[in-house]
């Protein structure tokens, strides 16, 4: 062999080599062959849906309600999950029915879309009657909620809304988010 080839050899062997030194620990464990996929837990802002979920089926008037719902939401500077639990509510407590005064089948005095009382400050029945109004009431009483964001569905609405049923609002989570995230970006 020639000396000019053998030096150049010796230098390829030689910058092989330790390329081999400084990437070997990293090339041994990036072996396609041998990779494994790993699971990463994710961190989501907004729990998982608690319990048995209902549903019912939503005539024109009702998802009216529901898009005024998420209009107030975003007019308010709240995220998505704000409407989800103000739905969630109001399908708990009217099926997303702007419901007025309903005689002896009513609850005190409670009225719309979140049955918000007149004599317990909400506003006089025609602004509870008032989509843009009601959930606005309602949403001022979730940000007063310290961890609101965080917190099951059902405990957010409770309390706001002090309910004589705390737990029902979770069984409309599911359907709540399918609104919200059928209609917040239309």
């Amino acid at each position: 062999m020639n000396t000019i080839f053998r030096k150049s050899m010796l230098s390829v062997a030689g910058l092989a080599f330790a390329g081999g030194v400084f990437a070997g620990p990293i090339a041994a464990h990036a072996n396609p062959v041998d990779a494994k996929p790993v699971a990463v837990a994710v961190q989501t802002s907004a729990p998982k849906p608690q319990g048995d979920q209902s549903h019912i089926d939503l005539n024109d008037e009702q998802t009216a309600n529901a898009k005024a719902i998420i209009a107030a939401t975003k007019k308010a500077g709240l995220p998505e999950r704000a409407a989800i639990i103000s739905i969630a509510t109001s399908l708990q407590e009217s099926k997303l029915d702007n419901l007025g005064h309903l005689g002896d089948a009513n609850d005190h005095d409670s009225l719309g879309l979140f049955q918000q009382r007149p004599s317990s400050g909400w506003g006089t029945p025609e602004q509870i009657t008032n989509p843009e109004y009601s959930t606005t009431a309602f949403l001022k009483g979730l940000k007063q909620v310290d961890g609101w964001q965080d917190m099951p569905l059902t405990e957010a609405a409770q309390t706001v809304q002090v309910s004589a049923y705390p737990d029902a609002y979770a069984q409309w989570e599911q359907q709540a988010t399918d609104l919200v995230a059928q209609h917040w970006n239309s």
